[in-house]
């Protein structure tokens, strides 16, 4: 029974346009051809038969059925079946649904119109009562506040349809935000671990120190592992939808320049900010900004020497990566992993994303500066 009204409702809810025309079209059939049959009509023609009265209430019902489409053949069978059958209450449905569907640009004047034929169908009428001015208000109440309700049914429908609209633009705005984010979550984790194991491997390549290999085997072990935690890590949270916090903050920034040294790069490294005064997520923040300028200079300057800096100063996190013009080439394996493109384009929409600015580009002395200042306030970040 419960899966019978379930598919009722469901017919409903997709047939709801259709429904509503035919109900329209039963109504003026149920006030035309009654009355017709019963002797209760009159025409304000003489001498009209009654299958021509019958004809007029079909063909009136037959035009609700049209009048999504187009309003005048439901406008005309009204106004005709006032005349052949006095009967108005057609001309109050005609009223709703031509403000209703939208479909007169000038509904006023027609609506002026239809409550004329009103009057003088109402006034020849010869069951109602012959006081001008009752059928004037009965006719300006019966065909205006129809046609303004139809008014309010089709703004309400419009702004209805606009809400929609712009829940889905913002479901999608929401959707391709949230793969962007991921993608750039990906290429930090992959790019950084698999650029760190080619290296690594390379230098396996070009060494016989045994202690050295098994250093750099586990290296890359090590990496290997830390990058699969990530990401096993991410599609956890996505499959829970639960918000993803990353165990990377600034305190793993120590192990990045181990593992940029470990290759060869020769980094120096100064860190000073209030310690528990940064939120978990703009630690992650910084910790990325030095994860990928290291990972520029090992794919463009892998013989430069590079000055890591993470300062706060009042109410900005500032973190630099600083890379001289390219050194000792022959001492430093260069990296062979293709460049992806989203580096740098994924960590100008986490900065900007967090209120900071990111800045990148060669510096005078011919090397390469990325830096990012990111505002937070030390008060409320050190409290949670």
């Amino acid at each position: 029974m419960s899966g019978m009204r379930g598919n009722f409702a469901g017919f409903a809810a997709r047939r709801r346009g259709e429904i509503g025309d035919v109900l329209l079209a039963a109504a003026v059939l149920a006030f035309t051809i009654p009355t017709t049959l019963m002797g209760r009509s009159f025409s304000l023609l003489a001498n009209v038969p009654d299958w021509l009265e019958l004809l007029a209430g079909v063909a009136t019902a037959g035009a609700m059925l049209l009048r999504r489409r187009t309003a005048w053949p439901m406008i005309v069978g009204a106004v005709v079946c006032a005349v052949l059958t006095g009967q108005t209450v057609p001309l109050a449905l005609a009223a709703y649904s031509m403000t209703a569907e939208d479909r007169v640009r000038r509904w006023q004047w027609v609506a002026v119109a239809l409550t004329g034929v009103y009057v003088v169908a109402d006034y020849v009428n010869p069951f109602t009562d012959q006081f001008l001015y009752l059928i004037t208000v009965r006719a300006l109440t019966l065909v205006y506040l129809p046609a303004l309700v139809g008014t309010w049914v089709r703004e309400y429908r419009s702004m209805n349809a606009e809400l929609r609209s712009g829940v889905r633009l913002r479901e999608q705005h929401a959707a391709s935000q949230e793969r962007r984010w991921i993608a750039g979550e990906l290429h930090d984790t992959v790019t950084h671990a698999v650029t760190a194991m080619v290296l690594n491997a390379g230098v396996i390549q070009d060494t016989e120190d045994h202690e050295e290999i098994g250093k750099l085997a586990t290296g890359i072990e090590d990496k290997g592992v830390q990058a699969l935690t990530e990401l096993r890590g991410l599609l956890t949270v996505l499959r829970r939808e639960e918000v993803y916090q990353s165990s990377h903050g600034v305190e793993a920034i120590p192990r990045l320049v181990e593992e940029a040294k470990d290759i060869g790069l020769r980094v120096s490294l100064h860190l000073d900010f209030p310690q528990g005064a940064l939120s978990p997520q703009l630690e992650h923040e910084c910790y990325r900004v030095v994860q990928e300028g290291l990972n520029n200079v090992r794919k463009h300057a892998p013989g430069s020497d590079v000055r890591i800096v993470c300062e706060a100063d009042g109410d900005v996190m500032s973190v630099s990566v600083v890379n001289t013009p390219h050194g000792r080439r022959e001492t430093v394996r260069e990296c062979p992993v293709l460049e992806s493109g989203y580096g740098l384009a994924g960590l100008w929409e986490r900065i900007t994303l967090a209120g900071g600015q990111l800045e990148s580009g060669p510096t005078p002395e011919g090397g390469y500066a990325l830096t990012a200042r990111i505002p937070f306030q030390p008060s409320r970040a050190g409290k949670s």
